[in-house]
């Protein structure tokens, strides 16, 4: 299956070195192109995208907030976010808007074309620790998103499942969840999954920011 690419930069430059490497690839194919936010969100009405490669800072429309308005559309395409710095707010606010994961924009080729191919595949291509690092600087600053107060929304867990969100969190992969709670890995890919049912989330780097809300997990500490 060949993975459909829409590049939105500012940069022509930048889109171009991109280009470049998704090219060379078997299975990429970059179908689209934008240079800002409003252009990006008419493209993609008339082009079927699989992963967005989304630009932060640009004119016309930021890309927080097209992430936020791709993210509000039926079966929308993966969002990763690409920034210049590590600790960026808007990476973290990209996040918050439904992106899958984020990358620096200097990143190793290989590596983003791993993250293309971990978002198309329905991962987070954050890892949970690095998220923290987002979360620990940014969260205090942000308020709370949401048609509901965050605290209400957890209500609908089991205790188990309070456990393994817990754990997502503070950075512990599936194996090491289930080795931490003496269960399968399976039972706990099951627990991970209802809990994004039952929140309304994307994937785990959600789970982490909901976390963070809730105070379920503290900045700086464990929940």
């Amino acid at each position: 299956m060949t993975i459909r690419v829409m590049l939105v930069d500012d940069q022509v430059l930048l889109r171009t070195g991109f280009r470049m490497v998704l090219a060379a690839q078997p299975d990429m194919e970059v179908v689209a192109e934008a240079g800002d936010g409003v252009e990006a969100l008419q493209v993609l009405r008339a082009t079927e995208v699989d992963v967005v490669l989304m630009d932060v800072r640009m004119p016309k429309l930021d890309g927080v907030e097209t992430t936020r308005r791709i993210c509000l559309e039926p079966d929308p395409p993966k969002v990763l976010i690409l920034t210049t710095f590590d600790l960026d707010e808007y990476a973290f606010s990209g996040l918050k808007a439904g992106a899958s994961g984020f990358m620096l924009k200097d990143v190793p080729p290989g590596e983003l074309l791993s993250a293309i191919r971990a978002v198309h595949s329905g991962d987070a291509v954050v890892a949970p620790s690095t998220t923290r690092r987002l979360l620990d600087r940014f969260a205090p600053m942000l308020p709370a998103a949401g048609p509901q107060p965050p605290q209400a929304r957890l209500s609908r867990l089991t205790e188990r499942e309070r456990e393994v969100m817990i754990l997502v969190a503070q950075g512990l992969s599936n194996g090491e969840i289930a080795a931490r709670l003496v269960l399968s890995e399976a039972t706990v890919k099951t627990h991970v999954g209802r809990i994004l049912t039952k929140l309304g989330l994307r994937d785990r780097v959600q789970v982490v920011v909901l976390a963070y809300e809730t105070g379920l997990v503290r900045a700086g500490g464990n929940g």
